[in-house]
């Protein structure tokens, strides 16, 4: 293949090193040790999430011979402890993907169906309100499944259908809620957040508060399962939306990334601070997966923020992508989607091609409007520019509140970045590295939500004073 004049990459054809990378990429957005204090040294760079991910998933850990397959199956597994999926039903769901073949069209089908039958009616007896209840729950998580790959399968065109299928199962548990979390809508810009309240009870008692934050392709669902309950449990308010980039907002209001999230958490804290039931000066952030870093951007500018999570710690997600992406992007547009068109392209392998199409659509209407009509974008450089402008190197100093910083071993998407952002903070901070001993390896704890919740939730108990 053709290089470009000046390109003094040598070794692998772009093309060999795309099709090497490319389930990395697709994986790198999803939603996710030691003990406290100073973390030990951690290498930097790009991702290699195939050798990473491979060692640390033995035997039934691994669900699926690709490693992005594998870790979204198992974060639907993990989420069974919080009663955000069924065991046996996911185990079932992968016998069956595996039996005909895993393809993005085979694992969409198959868990967009599981989500269907969850809303219908349970063998035996009438559904009560509880089997109501956490039926939707797993429709929603398998909805979400489905919708993480859905670009990949016959009918990419059912991307929002799909989307609103799963957020109507997830509005549709919270309705039978006790008590039910209020909904509303929060200004921001012209399109408004839509934001999910829950309480612990109706009391109106002040209350310490916790904002979900996720990361660039995770649902509302995923905010229960690393959230929610534990919150509850413990007599807190939690408090999920979705902003630019995520849920509503991108499916179906087409609406992208900002770099600038303090924009989208200082409404929330306004709204927040303004309500009886909870105590404003006891209001936690936290962030997961790509939300390690806009948490932390946000609470560099957000004074108001109480105590701060990154899970993990994420200064530049830019870095989540192999180099052979990242090497695309030149300074000059042309040039860029000259290479992205010219050279790329035409080689890209389809999966791979899926892939890019997944991973860029929170940045780019036009990528996504594209992917639905099975197209790959034609502007690499507009996406990737906005995606290199989430980098917070240079605030990360700026915080001011007590910040604690998730580190995971065999992080396969931001290696090296936790440690980072813990060397460059000025405030009070600690930092915890979830490990293959806990069960609890890999980006966010996939196959360990529970303990992921118990690490958290008992730093913000102490940082804040709460008993």
């Amino acid at each position: 293949m053709n290089r470009i004049s000046g390109d003094r990459h040598s070794g692998p054809t772009r093309r060999a090193l795309l099709t090497a990378g490319a389930g990395s990429v697709l994986a790198a957005g999803c939603a996710r040790g030691g003990a406290s204090g100073a973390p030990a040294a951690a290498t930097s760079g790009a991702a290699t999430p195939t050798a990473a991910a491979g060692g640390l998933t033995p035997g039934v850990m691994t669900l699926f011979k690709d490693p992005a397959y594998n870790f979204n199956g198992l974060l639907a597994l993990g989420a069974s402890g919080a009663g955000a999926a069924e065991v046996g039903e996911v185990l079932t769901a992968v016998n069956a993907i595996n039996g005909s073949g895993l393809t993005a069209q085979m694992y969409t089908k198959t868990f967009r169906t599981l989500g269907d039958q969850l809303l219908k009616a349970p063998p035996g007896a009438p559904a009560d309100g509880q089997s109501k209840r956490f039926r939707a729950l797993r429709a929603a998580q398998y909805y979400g499944q489905a919708l993480f790959f859905v670009l990949g399968s016959d009918d990419p065109g059912s991307e929002e259908q799909l989307y609103k299928a799963g957020r109507a199962a997830w509005d549709a548990f919270c309705d039978l809620c006790e008590p039910a979390p209020v909904k509303a809508i929060v200004p921001y810009g012209t399109t408004p957040l839509p934001v999910w309240f829950f309480r612990p009870d109706t009391s109106n008692t002040p209350r310490p508060t916790v904002i979900l934050t996720n990361g660039s392709d995770g649902q509302n669902v995923d905010m229960w399962t690393y959230g929610v309950p534990a919150a509850l449990d413990r007599g807190w308010n939690a408090l999920v939306y979705d902003g630019p980039g995520q849920g509503q907002l991108l499916f179906v209001d087409q609406v992208v990334f900002t770099p600038t999230w303090e924009k989208v958490v200082t409404p929330l804290v306004d709204w927040l601070s303004a309500r009886p039931d909870v105590d404003p000066g006891r209001i936690a952030l936290t962030g997961l997966s790509m939300a390690g870093d806009l948490a932390p951007r946000a609470a560099a500018f957000e004074t108001r923020i109480a105590a701060l999570v990154a899970m993990p710690g994420c200064v530049e997600p830019w870095l989540g992508f192999p180099p052979e992406i990242r090497q695309i992007l030149t300074p000059d547009k042309q040039e860029t989607n000259d290479i992205w068109n010219k050279e790329v392209v035409p080689e890209l392998p389809p999966d791979a091609a899926d892939v890019m199409k997944k991973r860029f659509e929170p940045f780019s209407v036009p990528a996504m409007l594209e992917a639905r009509q099975g197209k790959l974008f034609t502007d690499f450089y507009t996406p990737a520019t906005r995606i290199r402008a989430l980098s917070i190197t240079d605030v990360v100093g700026r915080i001011k509140a007590p910040t604690l910083v998730l580190d995971y071993e065999g992080e396969q998407f931001y290696p090296g970045q936790p440690r980072r952002m813990y060397d460059a903070l000025t405030s009070p901070k600690d930092y915890v590295r979830l490990t293959a001993a806990q069960g609890a390896q890999l980006h966010c704890s996939p196959m360990a939500p529970q303990l992921h919740c118990e690490v958290v939730f008992d730093w913000l108990r102490k940082t804040l004073g709460v008993r």
